[in-house]
């Protein structure tokens, strides 16, 4: 049984390709079922839109007595001058620097709203250099801030925690977090919840698009619901291009608008970028859960045996990291109950803890940190992976930062 369980894992349909196959079936699943939903809401919508305007237009040629193919050819040139920008009312210049200063805002972030096209060719090949190096920078820019961000809602929520375990008496009331622990880079041994972060992260999501959306309400004259559609179709770098904003000649006190709608559209787009690669890192915990219901189902005895393998605690079995020799050469002396206990990969009682008086503060804090978050991840380098094998871009980032991202969740 744990040959052919061997055997099926060397197989090259191995878990990461199960999870790419399992996620490329549930995604093409998803396509048609939008598609479905879409074709049934939308489609009595323009059946009917084009009944009207074919009526229109045959009662516009009958009245004003014009043959159907020249008014047909007067609306083809309409359509052109619309494609150039042209419109019947003044609008801004679309080529001056503001407008040419928001075109490039919306290709290097991926918008792409398709009011402003370059119609020269050396524009357009301009285009395809500039956006090259443009996009690949501008996402580079979304990566880092995504690890900021997600580094900073690790420090606030390991304050929030040690703050919460003070005050229940877990921690000593003089407690002071050291240079070594204070810095951002000191969260290996405490990681925040992916679902915490993908909450707060939704939250501000939504506080900045419903801030927005009332300032386009106010300036553009747009009802609230196309306000917030407009923001999740810009934020998420959709850019349907239906909706515009600052696209009117003149607005009142225009330049403090531009500025805002700037600073909306960034913010937003940043949160929105973070939000979907946490929101990706549930769906693969998903796919990964998925898979290991199907993993060693015909083979009971290696189901049985890797169950009784299990710790005896709330973490998931998993390749965590032993400090036990650590803390041995910082203190050296150990009740015989407490050392068994650590080496035999259990967690350290509370009660034990607060009860032993031959450890000293540091290691007292050192053991209730462990307690209290759970051993490291493991964290040993296997030299026969390359360098991609820890993942990279967003989901080596979010793999590094958060807590329910490793193998053995």
């Amino acid at each position: 049984a744990v040959g052919s369980c061997r055997r099926r894992r060397l197989a090259p349909l191995n878990e990461d390709n199960g999870r790419f196959l399992l996620l490329a079936a549930l995604i093409a699943a998803y396509l048609s079922a939008g598609a479905t939903v879409f074709s049934a809401l939308e489609s009595p919508s323009e059946a009917a839109a084009q009944l009207r305007w074919n009526r229109t237009l045959h009662n516009f040629s009958r009245i004003f007595n014009i043959s159907l193919p020249e008014l047909r050819a007067f609306l083809r040139s309409y359509e052109a001058a619309m494609a150039a920008g042209i419109r019947v009312d003044a609008l801004r210049p679309r080529w001056d620097f503001p407008g040419a200063f928001y075109f490039v805002g919306t290709v290097v972030s991926t918008i792409g709203f398709g009011m402003t096209t370059p119609a020269t060719v050396a524009g357009k090949m301009f285009l395809i250099v500039y956006g090259l190096f443009g996009c690949a920078g501008t996402i580079l820019f979304f990566n880092l801030f995504l690890e900021r961000i997600i580094s900073l809602l690790a420090f606030i929520m390991k304050a929030c925690y040690e703050r919460q375990l003070r005050r229940s008496g877990l921690l000593p009331p003089n407690f002071r977090r050291g240079p070594a622990v204070s810095g951002v880079g000191s969260l290996v041994g405490w990681k925040p919840s992916v679902y915490h972060v993908m909450l707060i992260l939704g939250i501000f999501a939504i506080a900045l698009s419903c801030c927005a959306s009332a300032m386009y309400t106010a300036v553009e004259g747009w009802n609230y619901v196309d306000s917030l559609y407009y923001c999740f179709v810009t934020f998420s770098t959709i850019g349907f291009g239906d909706l515009v904003s600052n696209q009117n000649a003149v607005y009142q006190h225009q330049g403090l608008y531009r500025f805002g709608n700037f600073m909306f559209i960034l913010m937003g787009v940043c949160c929105i970028y973070s939000l979907f690669n946490v929101i990706s890192i549930v769906i693969k915990q998903i796919l990964n859960w998925v898979l290991k219901k199907f993993e060693c189902r015909c083979c009971p005895k290696c189901h049985k045996s890797s169950t009784r393998l299990s710790r005896r605690n709330a973490i998931t079995p998993g390749a965590r990291l032993r400090r036990h020799n650590v803390a041995m050469d910082a203190d050296g002396q150990y009740d015989s109950d407490t050392e068994g206990r650590r080496l035999s990969g259990e967690m350290i009682s509370m009660r034990e803890l607060t009860a032993s008086s031959k450890v000293s503060l540091a290691i007292l804090q050192k053991q209730l940190s462990e307690t209290a978050n759970g051993y490291p991840r493991n964290v040993c380098i296997n030299t026969r992976q390359n360098g991609f094998s820890a993942g990279v871009g967003s989901l080596a980032i979010m793999n590094n930062r958060l807590a329910e991202t490793s193998d053995s969740r």
